[in-house]
């Protein structure tokens, strides 16, 4: 039996339930499940090959061809990696074997413990992840030199880190403060730090990786801001990132919310893109912004999040798991591989649901875009060009779609498109 006693535990495990069964309903109530009625005719069927020519079609799945294994490899590795540190000693001696020079306490522990289980981990996968780079090189797709490389994989590990240490840190004082209700606590803290780091995001972790201005003035941005005022959402700003320092890829993205919110767009899509397409792209971000998806998936991350949290607080009770990983309660430092190996697990089954909601935001956001801009054929054209210039597989496998799939595919989004034109009785 943990600290917290078995009454604990079934408590944690009712307010999980009672969490995720709210964050069901917030998924299910919020998604937009029904985007366009069926046009005379029936819905078009998407063109496998999104009109592209065969020569950038074969490109495209010789891209994805050599990528798709190299996920696949870093997905597992990782995954065998976290099962190995948190379902055996391994983990809790190397968090024990790092604090015991600086004296050993438990936030000791905690301090050094944590990086030290993360850096483990991303050694692991850095063979993978530089023979992905060297792909994306390969195919003109990557810009950035092998020390901007190692500079943002060693940023980011940095602030992974950081965040995850803090976090582990607070939970570990919880439990040993509240040993009996400290996965409710805990709980809140995780809500709480989902809300708030959804409004800081994009001012202290986005320029940790670019710099962002504004969109000079011209006729480009007074249009944007015209098509925002139009649109009737509060928009911030219209920044340019400098993403061309790292990709030839297109991208543009709402993110934050309140004061913090901003559409922002890669530099390389001023480049490339005509005005008609940007203002699509724009547009597409705007109906993110009217139908409050940032703050929708805020709000579902919250849910799940203390979900998660009470269900941590129920499987901690559980003595043989403890005993797996060498911890004698969930107070001890050593649970620290079992706690980040169980978070390794949500992420992964709520995967597929996280990107199952994702495609129909996307898709009414799509939507949206025709609905403001009713330009079709920019729409049309946008998604083609994005296609062929990150090399996009416009029809993956349906497993790989199902799993990894944040977007509709681009011959899905051609599709609705042509959908929209018939119900708007423009052909």
């Amino acid at each position: 039996m943990s600290a917290g006693g078995r009454p604990g535990a079934r408590a944690a495990l009712l307010v999980a339930v009672a969490l995720g069964v709210a964050a069901v309903l917030v998924v299910v109530l919020r998604t937009p499940w029904e985007l366009l009625p069926e046009p005379p005719g029936g819905h078009s069927a998407p063109d496998p090959t999104a009109g592209l020519p065969a020569a950038q079609l074969a490109r495209a799945e010789a891209f994805a061809d050599a990528l798709r294994p190299a996920s696949l490899l870093s997905l597992g590795l990782g995954l065998v990696v976290s099962a190995v540190l948190g379902l055996t000693p391994a983990g809790s001696r190397l968090v024990r074997a790092v604090g015991v020079p600086f004296g050993g306490r438990w936030w000791v522990q905690v301090l050094l413990g944590v990086p030290a289980l993360l850096v483990v981990g991303r050694l692991v996968t850095l063979p993978v992840s530089a023979y992905a780079e060297t792909v994306r090189h390969r195919y003109g797709l990557s810009t950035r030199g092998w020390g901007l490389w190692l500079r943002d994989v060693v940023v980011s590990v940095a602030i992974s880190a950081a965040l995850t240490t803090v976090a582990l840190l607070g939970l570990l004082w919880l439990v040993r403060r509240a040993p009996r209700t400290w996965w409710a606590w805990a709980g809140l803290a995780a809500v709480g730090t989902v809300v708030v780091g959804s409004f800081l995001y994009p001012v202290v972790i986005e320029p940790a990786f670019n710099r962002f201005e504004p969109l000079p003035a011209g006729e480009l941005r007074t249009d944007l801001l015209a098509l925002a005022e139009e649109n009737g959402t509060p928009v911030q700003d219209v920044l340019v990132s400098d993403a061309s320092r790292r990709t030839t890829a297109l991208n543009a993205y709402v993110s934050g919310f309140g004061s913090t919110r901003r559409i922002v767009l890669y530099d390389t899509v001023l480049d490339r893109l005509p005005d008609r397409e940007i203002e699509s792209i724009v547009a597409h971000e705007l109906g993110h912004v009217a139908t409050d998806d940032v703050l929708t998936g805020t709000l579902m991350g919250a849910l799940g999040a203390g979900a998660a949290t009470a269900l941590g607080g129920w499987l901690l009770s559980w003595a043989p798991l403890l005993r797996r990983t060498g911890a004698d309660s969930p107070g001890d430092p050593r649970v620290l591989p079992l706690v980040l190996f169980l978070v390794t697990i949500g992420g992964l089954l709520g995967t597929p649901v996280q990107n199952l909601v994702s495609r129909q935001i996307e898709a009414r956001a799509d939507l949206h875009a025709l609905d403001l801009t009713a330009d079709p054929e920019a729409f049309v054209d946008m998604q083609r060009r994005l296609s062929t210039t990150n090399l996009g597989d416009p029809d993956p496998p349906a497993a790989w779609q199902w799993f990894f799939g944040s977007h509709p595919t681009a011959a899905e989004r051609i599709a609705m498109a042509e959908d929209w034109q018939r119900l708007e009785g423009r052909r």
